[in-house]
């Protein structure tokens, strides 16, 4: 693949994107925002039809500065995509619950991220065979060396999405429980629990 872009630096954003509620906690960096995106490898798209909200689960993965997902051939969000359409992709994971001496204050220590994007389909053989290649030895080294390649039936029913981030932000939360001055001497364990 010869496409070469940076992995680091900030995501461009725009009052859409800008976080803010909870700023403090925001993040523009591309550093902050791949890991989660090769940790998870799910991601939430969203898009709208007919001025309906849709939402559908996908595997969505990285290489470079692109994102990637595939769907059956001629589905809507295929069609949205080729249109021009924007998605929104949302990543998120709790990694601890955040358990405090008020019901209030309870929280989450969490890492999330929100991105928009455009893209196309991915028409070459070489690039679809490489991309697919990188989710599957990924998944588990060399894999794809031991597997049989997708027969032309399977590329027909295949598309292959190539995303551009155009926008977003990540956001987390890390630390202890917040406590009111006059809960700390309630007779009741504070502190952080991991999620399952």
């Amino acid at each position: 693949m010869d496409r070469v872009h940076s992995v680091s630096g900030e995501l461009p954003t725009s009052e859409k994107s800008r976080v803010r509620r909870g700023a403090k906690r925001a993040s523009y960096r591309r550093e902050e925002i791949y890991p989660l995106i090769d940790e998870l490898k799910l991601g939430h798209v969203g898009f709208s039809e007919n001025g309906e909200a849709i939402i559908i689960p996908l595997t969505v993965w990285r290489l470079g500065c692109f994102l990637y997902f595939h769907v059956a051939n001629k589905s809507r969000l295929q069609k949205l995509i080729e249109a021009g359409g924007q998605v929104c992709i949302s990543f998120a994971r709790y990694d601890e619950w955040v358990l405090s001496k008020s019901a209030f204050h309870h929280s989450a220590n969490y890492r999330s991220a929100v991105l928009f994007c455009r893209g196309e389909r991915v028409c070459g053989q070489e690039e679809f065979d490489a991309v697919f290649k990188a989710i599957i030895n990924d998944i588990e080294p060399d894999r794809w060396e031991q597997v049989r390649a997708p027969n032309l039936q399977e590329r027909k029913g295949t598309a292959l999405i190539r995303l551009t981030i155009e926008e977003g932000a990540f956001k987390s939360r890390t630390g202890g429980p917040s406590e009111n001055k006059e809960d700390l001497t309630l007779p009741v364990w504070s502190g952080i629990k991991p999620a399952l």
